[in-house]
């Protein structure tokens, strides 16, 4: 199984939220046991911006065997299709592209989603499978 891995869960770990965090480490380490982990570069991106420099974030991410995963040009187009039907029914800004490239890449390139923002996703992106570690 190939998981990808929002930012609200390594958020979740890397700060030790008092709410999730427990749950986070718990889910993460249950889908590393049952396959890879992937981040994409927008994921990717937002963790690394909670440490102090690129050095840390890498020493950490590594030690947990993300693997960092780019996005394929159909897992970017079809993020693209997803947004602009959001913007056209009159899906408001406060959703930005990033949240649709991050569903995007899970569908095209994974085979399900380690997220707590599960309603938004649900929404969306239909067929993709939503593990939420907040519900475990």
């Amino acid at each position: 199984m190939i998981t990808a891995i929002d930012t609200n869960v390594l958020i979740d770990i890397f700060v030790g939220d008092k709410k999730f965090a427990e749950k986070s480490a718990a889910a993460l380490q249950k889908c590393l046991n049952n396959g890879a982990v992937l981040a994409c570069e927008i994921v990717w991106s937002e963790t690394a911006s909670v440490f102090h420099n690129v050095s840390q974030f890498n020493s950490i991410i590594n030690s947990l065997s993300i693997q960092f995963s780019p996005m394929n040009s159909n897992a970017t187009l079809l993020a693209g299709s997803f947004w602009q039907e959001y913007r056209k029914k009159g899906g408001p800004k406060n959703r930005i592209a990033a949240d649709f490239l991050i569903g995007a890449h899970a569908l095209a390139q994974c085979d399900c989603l380690l997220t707590r923002d599960r309603g938004f996703y649900r929404k969306y992106f239909k067929n993709l499978k939503i593990i939420d570690p907040s519900v475990q």
